[in-house]
């Protein structure tokens, strides 16, 4: 999905899914997964949404908004705190693409597509598997640890959310062909469990 916020299709569309209409990127990942439902491609049970990085913003948002039109997550290193990241050492780098937490304009901004402020107990959360590295210099390992351990304890679905540490990883640069390997079966493993296949489910999701 190349949703507003990125630079597939030039600069204005890059703008439209900045600080205060970062909420675009969202809507539009949203909306994909609305279209692809709608059109038949696929149901809420066999969807999954996936984002790296600043994708967590997205994959966040869009799991925490609106839950019941995804199976299954995955949050690769993803920015899933905003009002932390900016205390990060990466973090201040991204203040023009994201805001300044210390602005009250930006700060309310940025709270609303926090996804680990957002997450609301008690609700029916879908499968997640977040993944991190110990050594990663943009994304801290413990954003994305609390943002699962957050939905462990608020989800109601009973579907799992699961963390992958790699102690030798980072945020995927430099990262050795069978690290990637095996993180790449790890997330496609965890995919097909959770949407249905019958030859990764072994009882029930």
């Amino acid at each position: 999905a190349h949703v507003r916020g990125g630079g597939e299709y030039g600069e204005r569309w890059h703008l439209a899914g900045q600080k205060s209409t970062k909420q675009h990127t969202v809507d539009d990942m949203i909306s994909t997964a609305r279209y692809l439902i709608g059109e038949r491609y696929t149901s809420p049970e066999r969807l999954a949404v996936r984002g790296d990085s600043a994708g967590g913003i997205s994959v966040g948002n869009s799991i925490i908004q609106h839950p019941e039109l995804f199976a299954a997550a995955i949050d690769n290193v993803g920015v899933t705190n905003l009002l932390r990241f900016q205390l990060t050492p990466g973090g201040p780098a991204n203040i023009p693409e994201f805001g300044d937490v210390t602005k009250r304009e930006d700060f309310n901004i940025l709270y609303s597509l926090s996804a680990y402020h957002q997450i609301k107990d008690g609700t029916r959360y879908p499968a997640v598997l977040a993944l991190t590295g110990v050594n990663d210099p943009r994304v801290p390992s413990w954003m994305v640890a609390e943002f699962a351990a957050r939905l462990q304890h608020a989800t109601s679905s009973g579907k799992p959310v699961l963390l992958r540490v790699d102690f030798e990883g980072g945020h995927g640069f430099g990262a050795s062909r069978t690290q990637s390997e095996q993180a790449a079966v790890d997330q496609l493993t965890f995919l097909l469990w959770q949407l249905g296949d019958k030859e990764f489910t072994t009882g029930p999701r």
